[in-house]
């Protein structure tokens, strides 16, 4: 069949899908207690940060990843940002990303002025592939005492970020016994798995510490937010502090100890995200409801797959991806959609495509070139099989 009357046939069936269903990316889902816990803040006055949400929020995150600790954050870049300057990064490091991430999981690097060192995916989780890792490794590093450093750079590795894309656990397992080989930090870039476990642990808690994100477009939202969790007592003191200004308790004066952030969530942020973790089974339900329909919908055109989640773990679905046969018919496919209102949009570019990080080191890139050029995300709100 030509790519003309795959296009077609595509457009059709997604069409025929959504008739009279949410067009839109990824449209919130607001179910119960939303309205009653703003109007609480409101008419407390307590909106800012100080407010009684918050750490509510940050108990609720815990009880249902099962970490010990969360620090509630005004952004998941913000998490990360805190997460990687709790482990010192500085000039002299490099941390290892995947190329095929959020732009947000590299400028929190850049932002401690480290260098990100840029790894290839594996195609089942769409995460780095610890083979092609490992096999790196090999060939640019070498452990020096307790650390590896990289022998052209001379700088040490000192952390990867693993990012468990779309929902999907990464090979976080065979990943974290590399980390553990060459001493190098684990950090998960959980940003859109929250709701998602491999081997009934949630993703976020296999490594040093993990963040999440509450954006507008996630599987629950505070409209924008992010958390850090961890298993670690003194990272979550710390990074409290750092989010308030490293502010100390002072009765009387303003001390600030060292340089901090304004990276505490806001109490009106806590309070929806409290509401939305009330509904969350009833959300991924629906979600995981859509990979269904979308699977059959599109189970009769060879030349479209539908992304299923990896071995041994049960995800959020968070955004559907479908994978094209055909390349070329992707741009003409996201144009004629989007142009109707249609929340289609590509997968991420790989970030050692961009023109800010073109001189990072990388590995080789096969696998995250060829599915950014194949890959769109679909229509995923929970509104479209709530029930």
């Amino acid at each position: 069949m030509n790519k003309n009357n795959q296009e077609k046939k595509i457009i059709k069936s997604l069409k025929n899908l959504l008739r009279n269903k949410p067009k839109g990316h990824h449209d919130p889902l607001f179910l119960g207690n939303e309205k009653k816990y703003l109007s609480k803040c409101i008419s407390t006055g307590y909106v800012s940060y100080v407010g009684k949400f918050v750490n509510l929020f940050e108990k609720k995150i815990s009880s249902y990843t099962k970490a010990k600790y969360s620090v509630a954050t005004s952004s998941g870049t913000a998490a990360l940002h805190l997460a990687l300057k709790y482990f010192d990064l500085g000039q002299n490091d490099e941390v290892l990303v995947p190329s095929l991430t959020y732009v947000a999981t590299a400028n929190a690097v850049s932002y401690c002025g480290a260098t990100p060192n840029f790894l290839d995916i594996e195609n089942e989780s769409l995460g780095i592939c610890p083979v092609k890792l490992e096999k790196y490794l090999k060939k640019i590093a070498k452990k020096n005492g307790k650390f590896t450093y990289n022998k052209k750079s001379k700088k040490k590795i000192k952390a990867l970020i693993a990012v468990h894309l779309y929902g999907f656990p990464c090979k976080i397992i065979e990943i974290k016994k590399i980390c553990k080989k060459y001493n190098i930090i684990l950090i998960e870039d959980a940003a859109e798995a929250l709701g998602s476990f491999l081997k009934k642990k949630h993703l976020g808690t296999f490594g040093d510490a993990g963040i999440l994100s509450f954006n507008g477009n996630k599987p629950i939202t505070c409209g924008s937010g992010g958390a850090v969790i961890t298993e670690n007592k003194k990272m979550c003191l710390r990074l409290k502090h750092l989010s308030t200004h490293a502010k100390k308790q002072d009765l009387i004066d303003h001390i600030h100890d060292e340089i901090g952030y304004n990276y505490r969530m806001n109490n009106l942020s806590a309070a929806v995200g409290c509401a939305q973790l009330e509904n969350i089974k009833k959300i991924i339900i629906a979600k995981r409801k859509n990979y269904l329909w979308y699977q059959n919908a599109f189970k009769n055109l060879q030349y479209i797959k539908i992304l299923k989640e990896p071995k041994f773990s049960k995800t959020n679905y968070w955004l559907i991806t479908a994978v094209l046969k055909n390349y070329k018919i992707k741009n003409n496919l996201l144009k004629k959609l989007k142009k109707e209102g249609y929340g289609l949009r590509t997968t991420w570019r790989p970030l050692h495509s961009l023109k800010i990080y073109k001189n990072c080191p990388r590995d080789t890139m096969k696998n995250s070139n060829d599915f950014f050029r194949k890959a769109i995300n679909l229509p995923s709100s929970p509104k479209l099989n709530f029930s």
